[in-house]
């Protein structure tokens, strides 16, 4: 068996590399309506959205907490099985980024979490289940809904105010504003997605004796901040091309109310210690956008392809963080 100096380099690297693919899958987050409605050029959008992710990483440590403090106790989960939960919600990450399809790795690592713990301790109890309802399953679930509400009414109200206003005029100054609304984004992007892998390394080191309190330290967020960044300048061609212009037609001032509606929601969850997924927000937010317009405006047939992803992937990342979890159990 490896040491645990070993293991805690092994999960670092790791947790690192989910929160690098993270970066790359979420790109679509905060850019894919700023250039879809063409305010920015892809790579002026990716530096803006890499840039603000990075600082919102340095935002708070709450949501951390609630990942490796409040699904499953860092004394259940050996070194080694978090290794396997990360590997399995990795695998998860590469799959949907392939075919394109905005699945979250919030979800990702909470189902990981949540199979790894039950297939090693071989029992139920070793999840919080009252924590895992009270702050992770209902914001999986209220977030997207909000975000759906929070879009199509502030696009009404957006319509309402701007009638007196000629598109020419109204498209020039939304423009401007949704690059303001894009860096608002990922700055809460940042605050909430880097969060979740800041929690998993402190939750190795506690595992694994480093550190005897779960206090994040400062070069976890660091480091957490700096792969979340360059992920993101990497980008996501195929879900930003889904996210922007897949489910519904987008206009400057769309754009504006999609992006500004959904980092209002992630800042919402964020302040409420929630580990959410921001990619979901944002597609429903846009769902809501198009919707205010009319409900055929939105091609709801790719809507339906990820409400499908948002519901399987929990269960899917359980069981095949359950399955690596067993194979290894076979070498420990």
């Amino acid at each position: 068996m490896l040491s645990t100096m070993t293991i805690t380099i092994l999960i670092v690297i790791m947790t690192l590399i989910f929160d690098f693919i993270n970066g790359f899958h979420d790109t679509a987050t905060a850019v894919a309506t700023s250039i879809t409605t063409r305010a920015l050029k892809p790579k002026t959008a990716i530096v803006i959205c890499a840039i603000f992710n990075f600082i919102g990483a340095f935002s708070g440590t709450a949501v951390a907490k609630t990942v490796g403090e409040s699904i499953v106790s860092h004394n259940d989960m050996p070194q080694w099985v978090i290794l396997g939960v990360l590997i399995s919600a990795i695998i998860w990450n590469i799959i949907t980024w392939y075919f394109g399809i905005p699945s979250s790795s919030s979800h990702a690592l909470i189902g990981a979490l949540v199979g790894g713990g039950i297939a090693y301790n071989c029992s139920f109890n070793v999840v919080k289940w009252n924590n895992l309802f009270n702050e992770v399953i209902i914001w999986i679930f209220i977030a997207p809904v909000i975000g759906f509400t929070v879009g199509y009414f502030l696009m009404i109200a957006l319509n309402w105010i701007l009638r007196p206003f000629k598109p020419g005029i109204i498209n020039k100054v939304f423009l401007r504003l949704q690059i303001l609304a894009g860096a608002f984004m990922a700055l809460n992007h940042g605050g909430n997605d880097a969060q979740k892998s800041m929690g998993l390394i402190t939750m190795a080191l506690l595992s694994g004796g480093v550190i005897s309190s779960f206090d994040v330290p400062i070069w976890v967020i660091a480091c957490c901040a700096i792969a979340m960044a360059l992920g993101t300048a990497s980008g996501g061609k195929k879900i930003i091309k889904t996210m922007g212009s897949g489910m519904a037609k987008l206009t400057p001032v769309n754009g504006f109310a999609a992006q500004t509606g959904g980092a209002a929601v992630i800042f919402l969850a964020t302040f409420f210690h929630a580990p959410v997924s921001t990619t979901h927000i944002i597609s429903t937010t846009v769902m809501g956008v198009g919707a205010s317009k009319r409900f055929k405006s939105v091609k709801w047939g790719v809507a339906q392809n990820i409400v499908w992803a948002w519901i399987l992937t929990i269960p899917i990342t359980a069981t095949l963080s359950a399955l690596i979890i067993y194979i290894m159990k076979l070498f420990a």
